[in-house]
């Protein structure tokens, strides 16, 4: 028989929905049934592509005598994480102030039924006990025990705990005087944690962490650093970009980046696939082709696009989450080879020139068997960068004919956003008008589906839009929007970019300290409102806001915009000091409060006006808006100063300093050259 979580749509809930597991979704049932029953909550968080998760399930979740236990002892929830990253955050940051660990993935958190302040919290437990651990179901006696027995101390160490979330968000600092200090001292913590030989920073598992490979980009393109340190940060984000291009990390044969490396070599990653990654990696790979011409960096690009496009994308026009690791009941299974599988599927050529490329005449590196991955060689010439080609299209064809892995085809809006950002930024450097068109009818299904009585909502599913968004999918829409916009003007984009940023003043800025809540102020009531200036696996929902006000601030002459940018990095500027490398994107916003955006807008008609707008795609200028606004469009604001001539014309400005209008492309060329 099912349980309730067969009534919703999430597909990581539906794979507990029969479970042996009484399971509920959070919801006011659930949290009402806890109340009155006087019985703990026992709150499993995970996602649809968390390997351990899976484990879990198997081990003690489908097992009678476990779930028995557990519906005796307790009320049952799971929370996709993905469709509710207030409650993920919440909980992810109690876990760590009860055990001085940081978390993961399945999240095992244990709640009092009245406040649900969690008084237990771990991760994954094991049905026997191994790994230093003892069995899940000890731990679920001895909780449901201690809460009975020790109700006064867990009382006390529920009100410790409320105080220290409320201490989590720092103080403004409303006197700072805004500086490049924090700038600095990020490249020279990461110069720090470099691997040198391997590229990317720290031990292994290693993630690709794009917002801090941007961030050395954009460091290296600011004009801030010396000539030495200068090539140095160059030198660390393209040697690991390329490491990553090259190993395990990507997928080889069909394009699209698996979340972490396990190793230091970028060999042998985790290998499920999130949307979110791969749209700042696409448009990263885009900005890197920008700086070096390299074909390895566009490669990957247009394999990472390829594999979105193709089978990422839903007929409607959205983008799906991810893709699991396991298929056939074993991780990897898909992506794996063996020599003897792989030859006959190539030509002679092929084969030979594929196989030591990618390690096939190397030791199996992953349980026997192998896992393409390059370990150092580099293509010679056109015709080797052909045959690869071609091999590698044969194998992905015949892997297609595999077992795939299971797909997480919700829709969330905020992952949705990261990828028209990425494929609108990727197609508009490398002229990729299909990508464009891929994210504009993601935009589209966003702006349809998402987008209800003038709010937004945060996830989709069979037909169905719910779930109230959140910070992260006001903050990385608008930035879609504005990268759109820089691929082809839409009024109504300008105008659905203004209406995200009033909602995001309206309902999460914290008007007294600056920055802005993660959840709106008429959000469900939960135990603690995060305000997060950090980047994690994603860019902070707060240094992408300040970064897209501060510009249409700029665009449009609207000083609550930049207000609200400035009070943000005020907000944040204790957690800038103390660790600047984790606050990446805030840092790229604090380069444009400092030294303001340029806005070069276009005006004219015709092929002219966007010959006009690809030329203003180089050099690489990461701080650069370019608008191609037609004779006859009508835009608002400032831009509306910016008026059609007799042939095309462009307007260059810094802030509030405008230039003269440039009405020749060897102008426009000379400007261009000068300010890259």
């Amino acid at each position: 028989m099912s349980n309730r979580l067969a009534e919703t749509t999430s597909p990581y809930l539906q794979q507990h929905a029969d479970n042996p597991v009484h399971w509920q979704p959070w919801d006011a049932a659930a949290l009402q049934e806890a109340r009155e029953r006087r019985k703990p909550i026992l709150l499993s968080i995970g996602y649809s592509a968390c390997h351990w998760c899976h484990v879990m399930a198997h081990e003690s979740f489908e097992d009678a005598a476990t779930a028995a236990l557990m519906n005796r002892l307790f009320v049952n929830i799971k929370v996709d994480r993905e469709e509710r990253p207030d409650l993920d955050k919440i909980y992810q940051t109690a876990h760590q102030l009860l055990t001085r660990r940081p978390g993961g993935w399945p999240l095992t958190v244990f709640l009092t039924p009245d406040d649900h302040t969690p008084f237990f919290a771990g991760t994954y437990f094991p049905k026997e006990s191994r790994y230093g651990m003892p069995p899940f179901s000890q731990i679920l006696t001895q909780v449901e025990a201690a809460f009975h027995q020790q109700a006064d101390a867990i009382r006390r160490q529920n009100q410790s705990l409320q105080d220290a979330l409320g201490r989590m968000t720092p103080a403004s600092s409303p006197g700072q005087s805004l500086n490049g200090q924090p700038i600095q001292e990020a490249t020279e913590q990461l110069a720090g944690t470099f691997d040198g030989r391997h590229g990317g920073f720290g031990p292994a598992p290693k993630f690709p962490h794009p917002e801090t490979l941007n961030r050395l980009l954009r460091h290296w393109a600011s004009g801030t650093l010396e000539e030495r340190s200068r090539s140095r940060v160059l030198q660390m984000a393209l040697h690991t970009l390329n490491r990553m291009a090259l190993g395990g990390l990507y997928d080889q044969a069909g394009g699209g980046f698996c979340r972490y490396s396990t190793d230091q070599q970028w060999q042998i990653p985790h290998f499920e696939k999130m949307l979110y990654d791969n749209g700042p990696l696409l448009g990263l790979y885009a900005d890197a082709h920008r700086v070096t011409d390299q074909p390895l960096l566009r490669g990957v690009a247009e394999g990472t696009a390829g594999w979105v496009m193709r089978e990422m994308q839903s007929e409607e026009g959205g983008y799906f989450s991810s893709l699991d690791a396991d298929s056939g009941g074993e991780e990897g299974r898909f992506y794996l080879w063996t020599p003897e599988q792989a030859q006959p599927l190539l030509s002679d050529q092929e084969y030979q020139t594929l196989a030591p490329f990618y390690g096939l005449d190397q030791g199996a590196n992953f349980e026997g068997r192998w896992h393409l991955h390059n370990p150092g060689h580099a293509p010679q010439d056109d015709a080797q960068r052909a045959l690869l080609k071609s091999g590698l299209e044969k194998l992905r064809q015949a892997r297609s004919r595999r077992v795939r892995p299971g797909r997480d085809d919700k829709i969330l809006t905020s992952w949705n956003a990261l990828m028209i950002r990425g494929m609108a930024h990727a197609g508009r450097l490398l002229e990729r008008a299909d990508w464009i068109e891929s994210a504009a009818r993601a935009l589209a299904f966003l702006r349809q589906t998402m987008w209800r009585n003038g709010r937004l909502l945060a996830a989709y599913k069979d037909g169905r839009a719910h779930l109230p968004a959140y910070l992260d999918d006001y903050a990385y829409l608008m930035d879609a929007l504005l990268e759109m916009l820089q691929c082809r003007w839409r009024a109504a984009d300008l105008e659905w970019a203004q209406g995200l940023a009033e909602l995001l003043l309206a309902r999460f800025q914290d008007p007294e300290q600056g920055g802005f809540f993660f959840t709106a102020d008429d959000h469900e009531r939960l135990i603690h409102r995060p305000k997060p200036f950090t980047d994690d696996a994603i860019p902070a929902g707060n240094g992408i806001a300040a970064l897209v006000l501060n510009r249409l601030g700029h665009l449009l002459g609207e000083p609550r915009y930049t207000d609200a940018a400035e009070a943000t990095l005020r907000a944040a500027w204790k957690g800038l000091e103390d660790f600047p490398h984790a606050h990446c994107s805030l840092l790229d916003a604090l380069e444009e409060a400092l030294s303001p955006p340029e806005i070069l807008i276009i005006r004219g008609s015709g092929e002219e006006l966007d010959a006009w707008r690809r030329l203003a795609t180089t050099p690489y200028a990461p701080n650069r808006v370019t608008l191609a606004i037609p004779d006859d469009a009508d835009p608002p604001g400032l831009l509306a100063d910016k008026k059609p001539g007799d042939g095309v014309l462009a307007y260059p400005c810094k802030g509030p300093q405008c230039l003269p209008p440039i009405s020749e492309r060897e102008g426009l060329q000379a400007y261009l050259s000068r300010e890259g």
